[in-house]
């Protein structure tokens, strides 16, 4: 049938803000937290990616105040290969799980909105902070960093070995 899942993959719009802070902060917690944990990939793209752009200078910003670097993030359009590898694909928004059923119709068997992890009345959809002021990629970058221990239980409960 093809490759193993085995990989988380992050789905925004560009791939330049949202999905890489989002793959940057799982993949920093996986090595602090995911025991069990260590077979899984993390990889990021963009329904509406430009190949080989860089994370923009604020998510670069941002993501550096808390230690993580991403000036080698270049962005990817999202692929059937990407779904083909994917064990559960984590969007921003519910359009992007919208927009990913519309272009490829069969998906992993978890395309779920990243924050769908948080308890009921948690807000779901992560606003693209792209082209905003700094204070809007902070709110962005703290909006997922909110849901990571969510997002660790999830993957433990879904796909520990």
């Amino acid at each position: 049938m093809g490759a193993e899942r085995d990989t988380v993959t992050f789905v925004c719009t560009g791939n330049t803000c949202r999905s890489p802070m989002a793959e940057a902060l799982l993949r920093a917690a996986l090595t602090k937290w995911g025991d069990g944990l260590g077979h899984l990939k993390v990889a990021s793209c963009g329904l509406a990616a430009e190949e080989g752009v860089p994370a923009s200078a604020n998510t670069q910003r941002v993501m550096s105040k808390i230690g993580l670097d991403l000036s080698a993030h270049r962005s990817r359009g999202v692929s059937r290969e990407a779904m083909n590898r994917s064990l559960v694909v984590f969007a921003m928004t519910a359009r992007h799980v919208e927009h990913l059923r519309e272009l490829f119709g069969s998906l992993p068997d978890r395309v779920i909105v990243l924050r769908d992890v948080l308890p009921e009345g948690a807000s779901r959809n992560i606003p693209d902070p792209f082209g905003g002021e700094l204070r809007e990629y902070e709110e962005c970058r703290d909006s997922m960093v909110e849901a990571v221990p969510a997002l660790i239980e999830f993957l433990r409960k879904h796909f520990a070995r």
